[in-house]
């Protein structure tokens, strides 16, 4: 994140944006503990439709992950981890399912990106929850092979141009010598 920040122009040290980090988490951690509020939004919805992502700031670092309600927008659960196993992924979604049975409110849908671990964990957590890609992941995986083509064309392109500049600067010189 630190580094982000150093690229845009901000100049900022690196302990603020980690007091910062720490700060936003103790804010989600405050917001998501107000059981009484999640729990009559929510029931006054009758059901959720779960969206889980994880946010890695800069690599090698924990990667915080939430769980919040497409509908409500509400974050049910917001954890940093240091890996994104589908054992740790399991334990996040079970927790925001015994959440949710203790409120009484049923899960209709989970999206997410398509990592493997995550689609196992959905799969064993929520089995008869249907669960998709998000729009975004979706339409960025279904643009990668035509953006794989093109860099293939491109390079290949690149091959059969080799040498033109080279029979260009030859041209010219024979034109400037003969004009001479």
């Amino acid at each position: 994140m630190h580094q982000a920040l150093l690229a845009r122009g901000l100049s900022i040290a690196q302990r603020s944006v980690t007091y910062l980090m720490q700060r936003y988490e103790e804010l989600v951690a405050l917001r998501i503990t107000d059981h009484q509020r999640i729990k009559a939004r929510l029931q006054k919805q009758g059901h959720v439709i779960l969206a889980l992502d994880g946010l890695q700031p800069d690599v090698g670092h924990e990667v915080l992950w939430a769980v919040r309600d497409c509908l409500s927008e509400e974050i049910l659960l917001a954890r940093p981890l240091l890996s994104s196993t589908q054992g740790d992924i399991t334990s996040l979604l079970q927790e925001v399912k015994y959440l949710l049975k203790e409120l009484t409110v049923p899960v209709r849908g989970v999206i997410s990106d398509g990592e493997e671990t995550i689609r196992s964990a959905v799969a064993f957590v929520f089995p008869e929850v249907p669960h998709q890609l998000c729009q975004f992941h979706y339409l960025k995986d279904a643009i990668d092979p035509l953006y794989e083509a093109d860099r293939h064309a491109k390079t290949q392109l690149k091959k059969q141009l080799r040498g033109v500049r080279q029979i260009e600067r030859a041209l010219e010189e024979y034109t400037h010598e003969t004009l001479m």
